[in-house]
């Protein structure tokens, strides 16, 4: 068996039926698998997960107080700006085309932890790029951990239900867990460790990152803009950690075929180029499909794509060492021949 298909820890409802097509949960399915992987008194081993959506809890008092305290257009045009666009292109940038794809290299490990902590630290890497590959090798079939034909809340819930990897992986496939996270420069546990607590990285030393994290920018924060700075920012950030996980299943039309004719030329999944996405962070979705490993995604004139920006700049001042750009390849294999092919009246 493939590893791909085994690497993730299945839900109870698993990922096929017995005739091999997709297992499309209930809403309560859903939720009590959620409750029941949360549950770290039950199992220890779901302390990631846990993790994870605390991190999110711990934040939303902070937006609470942005609205009731501080909310007025300045703060509302500071939280947007950095909650739709510096958040979301950072995902892109970090989680995305590095921590996944290696669509870039760094010069050094200087360059890469300063790209890895730009901002609030919300999601895990381990929970992201093990799932992501996944979910190109399975898009839109059973067993991509966030299927659209599953519904909103098996994508928007997928971090918890589909994304851990599994607790019973061999010494030789946790070995397989490592060569694909060593590059981020997360520290990962002795398989000894990974047995006893079913994730690559440390409890002990995921919190500690974390809490360096949030407590350098709480400082940067306030030093700036005191208490009320400190409750944009960090509330911002709050709201991007809810709505990011809303992206999969947009990103693939809710399920439905919604691609378009000379904006998505990718047609081996569902996957389409949305304009918000693909503004705020760089997230072109279907482009990004055609060429998963590209440090760039915004291909055509109109298409903003910041992440690139960022990827780009740093080569220029030395931070990164080299990239892989697929717009030439997307003009000569896809663009260009369209364009000419194309009937008239067609878009």
């Amino acid at each position: 068996m493939p590893f791909l298909d085994y690497v993730l820890q299945p839900p109870v409802y698993g990922w096929r039926t017995p005739d091999g097509s997709f297992s499309k949960p209930s809403t309560l399915q859903i939720f009590k698998e959620f409750f029941s992987r949360l549950n770290i008194t039950q199992d220890r081993k779901n302390w990631l997960p846990f993790f994870s959506w605390i991190k999110v809890v711990a934040l939303v008092p902070f937006f609470i107080l942005f609205l009731v305290l501080y909310l007025n257009w300045w703060t509302l045009l500071i939280a947007f700006i950095y909650g739709m666009v510096i958040m979301g292109t950072h995902g892109t940038i970090w989680h995305h085309r590095y921590c996944t794809h290696k669509a870039y290299t760094f010069r050094n490990n200087f360059w890469r932890f300063i790209t890895q902590h730009l901002t609030i630290q919300m999601i895990p890497e381990e929970i992201y790029v093990i799932s992501h590959h996944v979910h190109h090798a399975k898009s839109d079939q059973p067993g991509d951990p966030y299927n659209a034909n599953g519904g909103f809340l098996y994508c928007f819930l997928a971090d918890v239900n589909h994304q851990p990897i599994a607790k019973d992986l061999s010494d030789k496939d946790y070995e397989k867990v490592r060569q694909m996270m060593h590059h981020t420069g997360v520290t990962g546990n002795s398989y000894a460790s990974y047995k006893r607590w079913g994730s690559y990285v440390h409890p002990g030393r995921a919190i500690m990152v974390t809490l360096f994290n949030w407590l350098f920018w709480l400082t940067v924060c306030y030093l700036i803009g005191g208490f009320m700075l400190v409750c944009t920012i960090f509330g911002a950030a709050a709201f991007w950690a809810i709505g990011v996980r809303t992206f999969n299943y947009e990103g693939h039309g809710k399920g439905k075929d919604k691609q378009r004719a000379f904006t998505d030329f990718n047609t081996d999944d569902k996957s389409v180029n949305q304009l918000w996405p693909g503004i705020v962070a760089g997230e072109w979705h279907n482009n990004h499909h055609l060429y998963p490993r590209s440090a760039r995604s915004g291909f055509k004139p109109f298409q903003i794509d910041f992440a690139w920006y960022y990827i780009y700049l740093l080569k220029k001042i030395g931070g990164v060492r080299s990239y892989r750009d697929a717009k030439k390849q997307f003009y000569e294999k896809y663009y260009t021949p369209f364009k000419k092919n194309k009937k008239p009246g067609k878009l």
